[in-house]
């Protein structure tokens, strides 16, 4: 049943967009073709890689936590927990990935054939979310309510990374606002591939990428510093 959840729970998600949004709301998106269709499967792309983020940071304060057995009873190289969460939501958003492509191939067609490189988009997010699910790991040891924060702080931007809308609905004046959040960058990458078929500016991705991994040291950093303390809070 957790393989076949992992197909019905996208499904019905894109379902419940495409209902919410362009039925009931009546939203369309700028540029587009003005249907229901594409604007549930531009939310969707970019929901697909904002989740993998969100997911993965949801997870993070309770991490170690919950796996507590392996900081006291046995040596465990406990810096790998962040990457069996990042490799299990990398799943389900592969499944997430199959029924996309499934609504493009019915309403659309075949999708452009940049839809390939999406991997390439996806390791910048993998490197920076592993870097701020170290740093939330480790953080959540010594303040158990850091959790419900980052709850709130994760919804709140999820309306501001351009998931809803592209950046060029927002005035100019603030379009660079919505660009200082890393992950409006990947969002807006993946949507370029998968459905418009724009390849993103190579030095744009490998700017992304050096940050990205800039911040995946400093999270491994503090994760590797502050763990030798885990055992005596736990």
């Amino acid at each position: 049943m957790g393989l076949l959840w992992s197909f019905l729970n996208p499904l019905f998600m894109l379902l419940v967009y495409t209902f919410v949004f362009s039925v009931m709301f009546k939203l369309r998106w700028p540029a587009g073709d003005g249907s229901r269709t594409e604007f549930a499967l531009l939310v969707f792309a970019g929901l697909l890689v904002f989740n993998v983020f969100a997911e993965c940071v949801g997870r993070a304060p309770g991490l170690i936590i919950a796996n507590a057995n392996y900081v006291k009873k046995v040596v465990f190289p406990l810096e790998i927990l962040p990457w069996v969460v990042l490799g299990a939501v990398l799943f389900h958003t592969l499944a997430s990935l199959v029924i996309w492509l499934v609504f493009h191939l019915v309403f659309f067609g075949w999708p452009p054939l940049t839809s390939v490189l999406l991997p390439l988009v996806l390791l910048p997010l993998a490197l920076f979310t592993l870097g701020v699910t170290w740093l939330l790991a480790a953080l959540g040891v010594y303040l158990r309510d850091v959790g419900q924060v980052v709850g709130v702080l994760t919804t709140a931007l999820m309306f501001v990374s351009a998931i809803f809308y592209p950046t060029s609905a927002f005035p100019p004046a603030y379009q660079g606002i919505l660009h200082l959040n890393p992950l409006t960058l990947v969002v807006e990458q993946a949507r370029d591939l998968l459905f418009w078929g724009v390849v993103p500016d190579p030095f744009t991705w490998a700017c992304g990428l050096l940050v990205a991994g800039g911040i995946a040291w400093l999270g491994f950093t503090w994760f590797q510093k502050t763990r030798k303390g885990f055992a005596d809070v736990l």
